[in-house]
């Protein structure tokens, strides 16, 4: 497989399994008005999945992204350990989004700028989605962080819940550092200094604590995922796998 080929894949793969996610608040949201915007939010990213990985289809020159999204196993996926982990509550939703949102906003930027045309032409739409995407998570971060006792206790333990998966969000490995090399890829670590300075910011907001350093959970990237993804996996392409020809 091409590098930018796999480089595509894990794009589309974070905005895959994350719409997924979200899809499953709908009619289960706090509100009528959540409800939408987290519907919203997951077609957004789902369109950006589509676009991610019809572009790697097109580079490796066989199947389209309906083969991409429902063909694969867990292990072919290349998707962020964080954007796999459960709903839980609405707490551990937001945070959840929080912190991807604020690296999807760093990321795309840059990634405007990638000599691949066709990559820096999605990240150029995916980052007016994504901006809209972090004013939505970090406002409820806010709301819920300074409101009352029990929602704030709710969204310390999800963001101290979830902060192990965010080391992750600056690993670069030998696929990213070759295509930094050639212009077409964003180098990870480049990104922490903008995200930090967001989330740590938002969580001040919020009157949240930043969590301690901890053992942080890695590998997605490589296929080496939770046991989340699994069941998720096998909820999101039963209809494919059983009448296969479908198309979304």
């Amino acid at each position: 497989m091409k590098t930018t080929t796999a480089y595509a894949l894990r794009l589309g793969d974070n905005c895959l399994v994350l719409s997924q996610r979200l899809g499953a608040w709908c009619g289960h949201a706090p509100e009528l008005e959540i409800d939408l915007a987290l519907a919203n939010i997951g077609l957004d990213l789902l369109g950006q999945a589509r676009n991610f990985l019809t572009y790697a289809a097109e580079l490796e020159g066989e199947g389209d992204e309906d083969t991409l999204a429902f063909g694969r196993d867990e292990r072919q996926f290349r998707n962020l350990l964080l954007v796999e982990q459960p709903n839980g509550s609405f707490a551990d939703t937001l945070a959840r989004q929080y912190f991807i949102d604020a690296w999807h906003v760093a990321l795309f930027t840059r990634l405007t700028q990638s000599r691949d045309p066709q990559i820096a032409a999605i990240a150029a739409k995916a980052i007016k989605e994504a901006r809209y995407h972090l004013r939505f998570s970090r406002g409820w971060l806010v709301r819920l962080g300074d409101g009352t006792d029990i929602s704030a206790q709710k969204m310390q333990q999800a963001v101290d819940s979830l902060w192990r998966f965010t080391a992750e969000l600056f690993e670069a490995d030998e696929l990213e550092k070759t295509l930094v090399t050639e212009g077409i890829a964003v180098d990870p670590q480049t990104l922490r200094a903008e995200w930090e300075a967001e989330v740590f910011a938002g969580l001040q907001q919020a009157t949240l604590t930043v969590p301690a350093d901890a053992a942080y959970r890695t590998g997605g990237k490589q296929g080496l995922h939770t046991e989340h993804l699994g069941p998720m996996l096998a909820e999101m392409q039963y209809l494919q796998r059983m009448y296969p020809g479908q198309q979304w």
